[in-house]
């Protein structure tokens, strides 16, 4: 009997889900408001949703196996929570977790119970300091502050950083990590290098990540403590910066991630949705991992009467109807808005090859014929 999964979320995170979930052999349904969401052509169905209590989920969840949410609303994921009940459909989800991921200030106070290294809070550090907001995902309201003078004319009064976290800014490479699991059995997976555009905003994972092999033990030993700590059933992701040849913690999300996942998949071709499906289902988690890592260049661009730019996933949403393309200007495989005729449009590139070098050159290619192709346009 084919698997059906129902993923409410048709943005970044859902993009994610219903290509994963796909290449899982799945059979795919979306729900969203917005009926040109990303994901709304990326699965067999789509149903245009907003999640209510008041909804009834039989209606919309008939013949569904697996609920799994790609939105980071509390109210609708609980309302997701309330729907899961009255089905029996399991929620591919810990809300608990989530509760502890979702504020910086909940989960920074638990690196510090544990002893995980972080980076310092301010005022105990000097400045440059990062100003975030507490419970936002990803680059979104992030400040660098470079004085205290910078600091008074961005936050002038207490209350205006109350919800803020401000700690010390560190330089050094990103990465990231996926642990999988329930207590007592979590299994991490492959290290990625992630790369930032000027607004703080991941625009490229490079997979494997070229990170040394006591480090990437630790980052894997460092992933485990917490999610044991927070008794995560489920998947989540830790964010580390390396400075100065240490690992310090920046952020946990104890939910699908958007892009990593993906370059995961065509790295180890381990598929995080399709282990979120045996745990949940099952209760169990097993690893199919190949058994040597491909490289792999998974890169979002924008194209500008055929000026390219690598740019932070923040261009891919609200962008429309996404789709996959396999071999278009010979990548690997392109999720993309882009038509022929198109002066403006944007892309995520997946590009894989035996070693890095060769990944590289790919790439290259695939840049020039972008290239190529809008001076035809033009």
């Amino acid at each position: 009997m084919t698997m059906l999964a129902a993923v409410i979320g048709g943005n970044l995170q859902g993009v994610e889900a219903a290509y994963l979930a796909k290449k899982a052999g799945w059979q795919v349904l979306v729900c969203d408001k917005n009926p040109c969401a990303g994901a709304s052509s990326m699965c067999d169905r789509f149903l245009p949703v907003t999640v209510m209590a008041e909804t009834d989920p039989r209606e919309i969840l008939e013949g569904v196996d697996l609920i799994i949410p790609a939105l980071e609303n509390v109210e609708a994921l609980s309302v997701l929570q309330k729907w899961s009940l009255e089905t029996g459909i399991p929620l591919a989800f810990d809300m608990e977790a989530y509760a502890v991921s979702s504020s910086k200030k909940r989960s920074d106070r638990m690196f510090r119970e544990i002893g995980v290294n972080a980076p310092r809070s301010w005022p105990q550090c000097g400045f440059p300091v990062v100003v975030k907001p507490d419970s936002q995902s990803g680059s979104r309201g992030v400040k660098i502050i470079n004085s205290e003078k910078e600091l008074a004319l961005y936050f002038p009064s207490e209350d205006s950083i109350g919800n803020m976290v401000a700690q010390e800014y560190l330089d050094g490479p990103s990465y990231s990590i996926e642990v999988i699991g329930s207590p007592g059995n979590y299994i991490p997976l492959q290290v990625t290098e992630l790369h930032m555009d000027s607004a703080y905003d991941c625009k490229r994972v490079i997979a494997p990540a070229e990170l040394d092999c006591k480090l990437v033990r630790e980052f894997e030993r460092i992933a485990i403590a917490i999610a044991e700590r927070i008794s995560l059933k489920g998947l989540m992701d830790v964010e580390v910066i390396l400075h100065d040849g240490q690992l310090k913690v920046l952020e946990i999300d104890a939910r699908l991630p958007s892009q990593t996942p993906t370059a995961v998949y065509h790295s180890t071709g381990i598929n995080m949705v399709e282990m979120l499906g045996e745990l949940f289902l099952d209760g169990r988690v097993n690893v199919k991992e190949l058994a040597r890592p491909k490289a792999v260049i998974y890169e979002h661009i924008k194209v500008t009467n055929g000026q390219i730019q690598a740019k932070g996933e923040h261009i891919v949403s609200g962008a429309g109807p996404l789709r996959l393309v396999e071999g278009l200007f010979d990548a690997d495989e392109v999720i993309t808005n882009y038509h022929p005729g198109m002066t403006e449009w944007v892309a995520t590139l997946i590009i894989k090859g035996k070693t890095p070098r060769q990944v590289l050159d790919k790439k290259q290619c695939v840049y020039d014929n972008i290239g190529g192709l809008e001076a035809e346009n033009r």
